[in-house]
């Protein structure tokens, strides 16, 4: 994948081009204080589509975080969209200044991609999960099982990019995608998951154990 050795998402170029640009036309006009806004601005862009190399633990197991951010909803469900029978949803919210690059969070086969428009509603409302603009994967896991990850436009978010093909064999830890500017993810887990996290803790996309596989 494009990404895969790059420290900066091939995504963000045209919008550090852009900023770039800007920033040098003030320093050719001379206009000082529209060139210190225009360079914070580079910046800021620059920080936003970083891509850093992440390590995810030993365990064949556990099921990592797809994303960086903060867990804001784990709540038990019925048949939901994308898997049938009883389901359990962990909601992680992304904030304009988290990593927003999206990760594999275990190994196994896509299944299926399931591209929504929708609304565009703050990505930690509750109707976010089924109203917002998304983009959903299902996953036949390693050693059976399936489950789903969802990435959720935001009121700010206006971009979702997948690199998924259905088919596709995937390794927990891969680079799957990223939103642009503040979003959410959706991870949808079978019953014989035993969630590690709760509600308030911050999450690292790749890295930190949202659940372990028991059967």
């Amino acid at each position: 994948m494009e990404n895969d050795n790059k420290y900066i998402a091939v995504e963000g170029y045209p919008f550090i081009g852009i900023a770039l640009v800007l920033t040098l036309l003030m320093v050719f006009l001379q206009w000082w204080i529209p060139f210190v806004i225009f360079l914070i601005l580079t910046g800021f862009v620059v920080f936003f589509f970083r891509n850093p190399r992440r390590q995810g633990p030993a365990d064949p197991n556990i099921l990592v975080s797809p994303a960086d951010g903060k867990v804001i909803a784990i709540e038990d469900i019925g048949d939901s969209h994308f898997l049938q029978g009883p389901t359990r949803r962990i909601s992680i919210f992304l904030s304009i200044f988290n990593v927003h690059m999206n990760w594999i969070p275990f190994s196994g086969t896509i299944l299926n991609i399931i591209y929504s428009p929708g609304k565009y509603f703050m990505a930690y409302h509750p109707k976010a999960s089924t109203e917002n603009e998304q983009n959903a994967v299902i996953l036949e896991m390693e050693g059976g099982g399936q489950m789903a990850f969802v990435q959720i436009a935001g009121w700010v978010a206006r971009r979702i990019v997948c690199y998924l093909k259905e088919g596709q064999g995937v390794l927990r830890g891969q680079l799957m995608g990223l939103i642009r500017f503040g979003s959410r993810v959706d991870i949808y887990l079978p019953p014989f998951a035993d969630i590690l996290v709760q509600p308030g803790m911050r999450v690292t996309g790749g890295e930190t154990p949202l659940a372990r596989l028991k059967k």
